[in-house]
């Protein structure tokens, strides 16, 4: 029995190279019994666990599971930096300590040498969580979204699926399914090009009154943490992220166009089901007659600023913004380097003084 509480972005430390942020699922495993209830991050394609919830799993001292673990590693049947990672975990007072996790390889090994039957079920439930997630990237719950508990949970759900559909590459991986229907459309065309243009950008204009490009060339600033950017994949933003509008977008403007894109694309899908000969342009006034329906802002027009210019400006204040990144790296060793030049001139001064004490 599991209980799926959504994604949390822990900062888990790895050792060596495989020290990087990881975002996580947190699963809540429960015993058939109800006697034993463990939250198990998911993550990096395994499951984890402390050495305090592989006691209470297996029902041993933690004492014991210690000394299994450390036996694990002595006799090289698995390598410590390929199993072992830490999470940011806040405890109960409040503060935030890097707490040693192992993965499924280590909870299994574990499980061996305790004999545990308590261990064979959690491995049975591991593995089918892992399978789930690996093969959907989501874990569910049956039995509580037909219960009353998942009320929060599916609202969660709901948002993810939302800016899932709406990120570049899914969303305009829908449309081009749908739009590769209308009589007229050739995929070398510029005027294809343009109606994929277009139709981002009455998107984007119907949930905060801006273009892609204008979103960009006015929000990008590389003065400014991350360009100015408040969402993007991975640790530090990348050259490509900086033309991406939304990327730049605030959580309530996040949050309109993903529902306008999901609205929208169950509209579309609708409309294709229906196999009635469209055209491009037909498409187009079936979005704007969608956006009126939804008493949204229509574009009706090319915007103030072109693709090509935002594309510059992005790559401009991308730059600016990546010198001005290696130039703190320098400030920082300059001043580690200061710091070591006064740790040698404080201890050149310390010898000259005990060498005149001794005359």
């Amino acid at each position: 029995m599991h209980r799926s509480l959504g994604r949390q972005e822990p900062d888990p430390c790895f050792p060596s190279e495989r020290s990087r942020r990881l975002s996580v699922n947190l699963l809540v495993y429960e015993t058939t019994e109800g006697d034993l209830i463990l939250q198990v991050p998911i993550g990096h394609d395994t499951v984890w666990l402390t050495q305090a919830q592989m006691a209470d799993l297996f029902q041993r001292d933690k004492s014991v599971i210690s000394r299994h673990i450390k036996a694990i590693f002595d006799e090289g049947e698995l390598d410590r930096d390929s199993v072992v990672a830490f999470f940011a975990t806040t405890a109960a007072d409040g503060k935030t300590y890097q707490v040693e996790y192992y993965n499924l390889d280590v909870i299994i090994s574990v499980g061996y040498r305790v004999k545990s039957k308590r261990g064979t079920k959690f491995r049975i439930w591991a593995t089918g969580q892992l399978r789930d997630y690996l093969v959907k990237g989501f874990t569910l719950n049956d039995e509580r979204f037909k219960g009353n508990g998942g009320d929060r949970y599916f609202e969660e759900l709901l948002e993810r699926i939302r800016d899932i559909r709406s990120s570049e590459r899914v969303f305009w991986k829908k449309v081009l399914e749908i739009y590769a229907t209308s009589t007229d459309y050739d995929p070398s065309a510029d005027s294809s090009k343009r109606f994929f243009a277009t139709v981002q950008n009455k998107m984007h204009w119907a949930a905060h009154g801006h273009t892609a490009a204008e979103i960009v060339s006015r929000r990008t600033d590389g003065r400014k943490p991350n360009l100015g950017m408040t969402n993007f994949p991975g640790n530090r933003p990348v050259k490509a992220d900086a033309s991406v509008a939304k990327n730049y977008l605030n959580p309530q403007e996040i949050d309109r166009l993903n529902r306008i894109v999901t609205i929208y694309l169950d509209f579309a899908e609708l409309q294709a089901i229906e196999r009635k000969p469209m055209s491009m342009a037909l498409w187009i006034d079936k979005l704007d007659g969608f956006l009126h329906l939804s008493e949204r802002q229509v574009l009706d027009h090319a915007g103030s600023v072109s693709h090509a210019e935002a594309e510059r400006i992005a790559e401009s204040e991308y730059e600016k913004w990546r010198l001005a990144e290696a130039n703190k790296e320098s400030a920082v060793e300059a001043d580690f380097k200061k710091a070591i030049d006064a740790a040698k001139r404080i201890e050149k001064q310390r010898k000259k003084s005990d060498g005149k004490k001794k005359d």
